[in-house]
């Protein structure tokens, strides 16, 4: 980059003050390491009444304010807290926040449309203007409707770009259409259109895809994935009209935080040049679960949410034969009452070769990584993952299924050549899944084969360096495209100003004589559904502007 940028990035939840899922992970690194690269970013979430009082105790407030929301007239508090020095804003209001959930309210669309809103009210009080808004997920999606429909008439909102990034599109946000008017406050236009629209319900995923000017998600396979029906979700359709703006970027984990090397939470510290240290983290875990102790038996491991997207369907049909082999098998997680129930059941039923810990434990989940032999993943479908990222950082290998950012970060072992770090089944099915564990078992008991394998994982490298460097990338895609795009108004040597049709608001093309709100929309709609004019004469292909209305305003326009 020949530019440092000023980046907010917009997330419903930051790890540490608040993390349900690998969204707070990015949110909580991805701005330190952008930071580091000389930008000025900083970062922006809700106030949660379940942030830790050891954050809140350190916040400062740094403005209030009234904001119109619709008919409703709400209050706005901002405070702030540099952790790890990135200047990070909570969005306080007790009513939309101070609530035992984060998502799943009954208002949820007045909540993530008030958070929304404030973020964009709250960047011009503290006059932080931008270069890009970084949204995050379904909540923020309508922070690129709202300024470009509220915004961007007014010159400090005027140059800001966004990107919108999908962690999971499976979760979409999805209300009733009446909330266009009575909690979003932007044109009807946005709905009748069907931008904002799927199966007669306004998305909020749809619509941050729809209005942002750069989408991305988290692996390159992912970005590919979702535009197919079967990963698509429903908006796969959406996803090929904006393919060409449309990007994958594998997440990173923290290196400093996951690190076998000093990490606190495990029994050895140990790297990739001391690989014996890790096999004595395996007998103190083995010990700790009530497993035989055995540094030679190989223990699989899954630290996963229990349900079905993760894989978990597939083991009741083969877990009998799993059961057969040479092994021990390590649960942690909880999820659906069926899976917990059946891990329950096969821990009681081989209490020597299975750890079931339906739960959630930080620490234990360390010692795990640092314990085990194989960690297997075999999601159904998986944006990027953490996982398989943390467990070859930790010299465990993985086994997973071939999709999204599992395919983009495990190499599968090749023998033959001698190469790869993991191994990976393509079909989801249970018996392809048990073959791939059988073939990993083998070269385990090749001692010199898996030390090999193990060292070659360590030495990968998944830190968010990395990734950095890609999403710096795609901000500056977007700057190029603002530098050749900057200008809407060109003047004549008569001094007269001519509307460039291709980047006009609204409000600019409503100054076209002849132009009134109603055709401004179509303009607008047929840039996005149909891409930039390529000629002033394609006007005549918008509804209404025939060619008597078209040689009135031709001289007035430029594309």
């Amino acid at each position: 980059m020949t530019k440092n940028l000023k980046i907010l990035f917009v997330s419903p939840e930051v790890s540490p003050f608040m993390k349900t899922g690998g969204l707070a992970d990015v949110a909580g690194s991805l701005p330190r390491e952008l930071k580091k690269k000389g930008h000025d970013v900083r970062v922006v979430m809700p106030e949660y009444k379940k942030i830790p009082d050891r954050f809140v105790k350190g916040f400062k407030h740094v403005t209030d304010f009234r904001m119109n929301m619709v008919w409703r007239n709400k209050y706005v508090g901002v405070n702030k807290l540099e952790h790890q020095g990135v200047p990070t804003y909570f969005i306080d209001n007790k009513y939309y926040f101070f609530r035992e959930s984060l998502y799943e309210n009954d208002d949820k669309e007045e909540q993530f449309a008030f958070f929304s809103r404030a973020v964009l009210e709250m960047i011009n009080k503290i006059d932080f203007k931008p270069d890009i808004i970084h949204c995050n997920d379904w909540q923020t999606g309508p922070v690129s409707l709202m300024l470009k429909d509220n915004y961007q008439v007014y010159d400090f909102y005027r140059d800001i770009r966004t990107v919108f990034s999908i962690h999971n599109l499976a979760y979409q946000g999805k209300f009733d259409p009446g909330i266009v008017s009575d909690v979003l406050g932007v044109s009807n236009y946005h709905l009748n259109s069907g931008n904002i629209r799927h199966d007669n319900m306004v998305n909020y995923m749809k619509t941050g895809i729809m209005y942002s000017d750069i989408i991305n998600t988290v692996s390159e396979t992912y970005a590919e994935e979702i535009k197919t029906e079967y990963y698509g979700e429903g908006l796969d359709y959406i996803l090929r009209m904006r393919d060409n703006d449309l990007y994958g970027v594998v997440n990173g984990i923290n290196y400093d935080d996951f690190d076998p090397a000093t990490d606190d939470c495990i029994y050895h510290n140990y790297d990739k040049n001391n690989i014996e240290k890790k096999y004595e983290n395996k007998l103190k875990l083995q010990k700790e679960l009530g497993l035989e102790q055995n540094k030679d038996i190989p223990v699989i491991s899954i630290i996963s949410r229990l349900v079905e997207q993760k894989g978990i369907d597939l083991f009741p049909a083969v877990f009998e034969e799993m059961m057969s082999q040479d092994l021990q098998f390590v649960i942690l997680g909880t999820g659906q009452n069926r899976y917990e129930d059946f891990f329950r059941y096969i821990n009681s039923s081989y209490p020597d070769k299975v750890s079931a810990n339906i739960t959630y434990d930080a620490k234990l989940a360390q010692k795990i990584y640092a314990g085990s032999d194989m960690f297997l993943m075999p999601s159904r479908f998986e944006p990027c993952g953490l996982g398989q990222l943390i467990s070859m950082r930790y010299g465990t290998i993985p086994l997973v299924k071939e999709t999204g950012g599992l395919k983009d970060t495990v190499i599968p072992y090749n023998e033959y050549e001698d190469e790869g770090y993991g191994f990976s089944f393509s079909n989801y099915n249970a018996h392809d899944m048990l073959y791939t564990i059988k073939r990993a078992l083998t070269f385990y008991h090749q001692k010199e084969v898996w030390n090999k394998i193990v060292k070659r994982a360590m030495e990968q490298d998944f830190s968010w360096k990395k990734a950095a460097k890609a999403y710096e990338e795609l901000y500056n895609k977007i700057l190029v495209d603002k530098r050749d795009k900057k200008v809407t108004q060109t003047k004549t040597k008569k001094g007269h100003n001519k509307i460039n049709i291709n980047e006009a608001n609204l409000k600019d093309l409503t100054k076209i004589n002849g132009i009134g709100p109603a055709y401004a929309e179509r303009i607008i709609n047929y840039r996005i559904n149909k891409g930039k004019f390529t000629t002033k004469s394609e006007l005549i292909n918008i509804k209404g502007i025939g060619k008597a209305k078209f040689n009135k305003i031709k001289n007035k326009i430029i594309t």
